[in-house]
């Protein structure tokens, strides 16, 4: 009877969880009550199920202000194929896993196994088969919830991953924003520098005549060579450039650089950017940033990790259970009267350890206080990306409208200096001048144009895509 109620307690030991549950209640009791959390579990399960959070995380609705879809097309290929967000989001599982390796550390654990043994005594003929069934069953009671602070502390890493891994999906996205951008505006550059480098090469042929026929001096015709072999090297410049940021854009959506040259784009007079920028940021928007909110994670983990420290000079109470069953009949094995059980506890307190627990709580302590000063400054280094960015839009669009001023001008000269040369005041080779000034500054409406767009970009990701 004894045996057998042993028994019914090591199998109810091994299937309960025994761990201790309390309920408290802070503050108003009238308080609003918060939405329901959705559990880690949960929510890991359903990332599985669906890329839906990968969209948010890049905020693809601002995206579609550009008006360009090829941009969205590039966007979305970076989401699916890129190796660095793929690495981050397999390093989100990886914490996901670390914390259900931790949750199991809190549950009890069993271990049964089976032996057979064969004997036979010396000066006999008799021999005998034996077979054994060990189980073990052992739990750490978690009285003092160390072990659930561990397990908090992990959950802590993991929700510190997922910002890691929002803020690589924005950063990729900035990218290939960028990038497609600077290869539109070096289209346009490409297109403008060789009507340039055409020019020059018409000014020199003309010199050449002149030289020829004694209206030029030599010096004059060397200088305008030197000028149409500058604007080749640019040419080439921006060209080179371009391959670059081909092969660059091509990476960063997962494609082989070796066929980069036949990424599509749109013409640079295509760029519409529909979207409203702000005039100004409000100060909440910092706290949506990835990095901030990963290093609000990282001090609530080092704060848990101190109490954890603290907790080790507690003692440590651990309940056994151990069933054997012996038989020389394998049939018989699991029967009652073949059983030997035990069902045992024990407190366990470190008394000396050469001051290792009282150097792990100062080292927990000095890890706090660093990661809380990190946290301090990822703040200012946030508020700083964000008015950088916003100074920056100002001012470039500042300089922007005086160029395309300053463009118009040079096409009301270029009109002028037309009308000249039909009367015949003044030479073609003075009109071609005049018409590379206006190349010059339709090469700086373009540069400055796309260095607003870029600016766009940049507040975008200083805000966490919060815009």
């Amino acid at each position: 009877m004894k045996k057998s109620i042993i028994t019914l307690i090591l199998a109810s030991f091994v299937l309960t969880n025994i761990s201790p549950v309390a309920t408290f209640a802070i503050g108003d009791k009238n308080k609003t009550k918060e939405p329901k959390k959705v559990s880690i579990s949960k929510s890991h399960k359903l990332r599985a199920k669906s890329d839906s959070f990968k969209y948010e995380y890049v905020n693809l609705d601002w995206w579609n202000n550009f008006n360009d879809t090829i941009l969205t097309g590039y966007i979305d290929k970076a989401i699916q194929n890129n190796y660095d967000l793929k690495a981050a989001t397999i390093t989100v599982d990886e914490y996901y896993q670390a914390v259900k390796m931790q949750i199991a550390n809190q549950l009890p654990s069993a271990t049964v196994g089976l032996g057979t043994g064969y004997s036979k005594m010396p000066y006999t003929s008799s021999s005998d088969w034996a077979f054994s069934a060990p189980a073990f069953a052992s739990y750490e009671l978690d009285l003092f919830l160390k072990n659930k602070n561990k397990t908090d502390a992990t959950k802590k890493q993991y929700e510190a991953s997922l910002q890691d891994e929002r803020a690589a999906y924005i950063s990729i996205a900035s990218a290939v924003g960028t990038t497609y951008l600077n290869i539109v505006k070096l289209d346009k550059m490409i297109e403008l520098q060789e009507q340039i480098v055409s020019d020059r090469k018409t000014i020199y042929d003309l010199m050449l005549l002149r030289n020829k026929e004694g209206l030029t001096s030599t010096s004059d015709t060397v200088k305008a060579n030197k000028s149409y072999i500058a604007g080749n090297t640019d040419l080439t410049e921006y060209k080179k450039q371009r391959s670059k940021l081909l092969n660059q854009l091509a990476v960063l959506t997962g494609e082989n650089p070796n066929n980069s040259e036949q990424l599509t784009r749109t013409d640079y007079d295509n760029i519409d950017f529909s979207g409203v920028i702000p005039s100004e940021i409000s100060s909440e928007v910092i706290t949506q940033r990835p990095d901030y909110l990963k290093a609000e994670k990282m001090v609530e983990k080092a704060g848990i990790d101190v109490t954890v420290a603290r907790k080790e000079f507690l003692p440590t109470i651990n309940i056994l259970g151990i069933a054997m069953f012996l038989a020389n009949d394998f049939g018989s094995i699991l029967t009652t009267k073949n059983m030997l059980a035990a069902l045992g506890g024990g407190l366990n307190l470190p008394i000396f350890t050469g001051g290792k627990r009282r150097a792990n709580l100062k080292l927990k302590k000095d890890v706090y206080e660093r990661v809380l000063n990190n946290y301090y400054q990822t703040n200012l280094t946030a508020i700083q990306e964000v008015n950088d960015a916003m100074v920056s839009i100002k001012l470039d669009e500042q300089k922007f409208n005086d160029t395309k001023k300053q463009a118009k001008l040079e096409r009301e000269d270029f009109g002028y200096s037309t009308n000249k040369y039909n009367q015949g005041t003044i030479s073609k080779l003075d009109l071609i001048q005049v018409k590379e000034n206006v190349l010059f500054t339709d090469k700086m409406v373009v540069n400055d144009k796309v260095n607003c767009l870029v600016n766009y970009i940049g507040l975008y990701k200083a805000t966490g895509s919060q815009l």
